[in-house]
């Protein structure tokens, strides 16, 4: 039997000016480290990802939209200022109440009144178990179009700058659909219109499934979160279209090609037999995992010590530190907008 992993298993050094603080001045224009199953390391540009594409493979987007849900006010009591960071409305708790990362949330307890940019009012009712808080509204019919008027890009904390008109676009895929997301699905960031209409015409299907990245991609595992069953949940679709896409695929032989960890997550959710899912997934894919469904996954560089380098150490077992020092030697830009890796699955 396999040893448990361990956050030593997956860190290592990344010098900060590796890390990417704008995107590319293309979408496609990334660089791609491809994986190949055999163990060897290939240097390509990411427009070239269709060359690596077969004839009936399947490509698995996530069509999560990030909204600007980044909000910026100050206390009523005082000048303090505050940040607030929209996760997901609560109408199970009233009708009036989000779930919000609050920013300094020592300061801001229950019954605290932040007054936000835009003339939006909100109060701190209480805190969640897992570290956010649930606030309650003034107006929260208007919520969506309020953040879109007044709200900021929730860019990740290692963007060492504030967000400008550019992340407006860029900090979101083309093929976006559904609000959700605190984070972008950055490996689908690479994708343009153009590199798709190549990808369909070289005869690779195309499917999407929805996950909503949650407020727990951005907290740190300890030792105790490694060795459990379950990581944090995240709410996910897998539809009766992407279903049949699966099931065709597998028929006529071709691969399943997971554009980024979470519409990997959202896949590995599925039983054996495939099946409309819809819901929370506390799946937590790390070494010892069996993958049912990805064979190949299109993903950035990931954090030292965090869930989605487990589940890339997963799916490539022994092989991510010799790709990721062979990254950071060979220049690599990293994480949110730097460059991608096409890693095939070893049998």
């Amino acid at each position: 039997m396999s040893r448990t992993p361990r956050l030593d298993d997956v860190d290592y050094h990344l010098p900060p000016e590796r890390i990417a603080q704008r995107p590319p001045d293309r979408r496609t224009g990334s660089r791609l480290l491809c994986w190949h199953a055999d163990g060897t390391l290939e240097h390509r540009r990411f427009e070239q990802v269709v060359d690596l594409l077969r004839p009936g493979d399947l490509l698995v987007l996530n069509d999560t939209r990030v909204f600007p849900a980044r909000l910026l006010g100050r206390k009523r009591s005082g000048t303090a200022a505050v940040e607030m960071l929209l996760v997901r409305p609560r109408e199970d708790v009233g009708p009036c109440t989000w779930e919000a990362m609050l920013r300094p949330a020592r300061r801001l307890p229950p019954g605290t009144s932040i007054e936000l940019d835009g003339g939006l009012e909100a109060r701190v009712d209480r805190r969640t178990d897992d570290g956010t808080s649930l606030v309650e509204l003034d107006r929260p019919e208007a919520v969506i179009a309020h953040c879109r008027r007044h709200g900021h890009v929730p860019l990740p904390p290692y963007i060492d700058r504030p967000d400008d008109a550019t992340d407006r676009e860029r900090y979101q895929t083309v093929f976006a659909r559904v609000d959700g997301s605190v984070a972008a699905p950055t490996a689908g960031l690479h994708f343009d219109d153009g590199l798709l209409e190549r990808v369909e015409a070289a005869g690779v299907e195309r499917t999407q499934v929805t996950l909503h990245v949650g407020p727990g991609t951005f907290r740190p595992l300890d030792e105790d979160d490694v060795a459990g069953e379950t990581l944090h949940a995240e709410w996910c679709e897998v539809g009766e279209g992407a279903v049949e896409a699966l099931r065709r695929t597998r028929a006529r032989g071709g691969r399943v090609v997971a554009v980024g960890t979470t519409a990997c997550r959202s896949l590995e959710t599925l039983d054996d037999v495939p099946h409309p899912f819809r819901g929370a997934t506390e799946l937590f894919v790390k070494p010892g995992h069996r993958f049912r469904w990805v064979d190949v996954l299109i993903t950035n560089f990931h954090l030292p010590r965090s869930s989605l380098l487990l589940l890339v150490a997963a799916l490539a077992p022994g092989r991510w530190r010799k790709a990721y020092e062979e990254a950071v030697a060979a220049g690599y830009r990293f994480y949110s907008y730097g460059d991608a890796n096409w890693i095939e699955r070893t049998s």
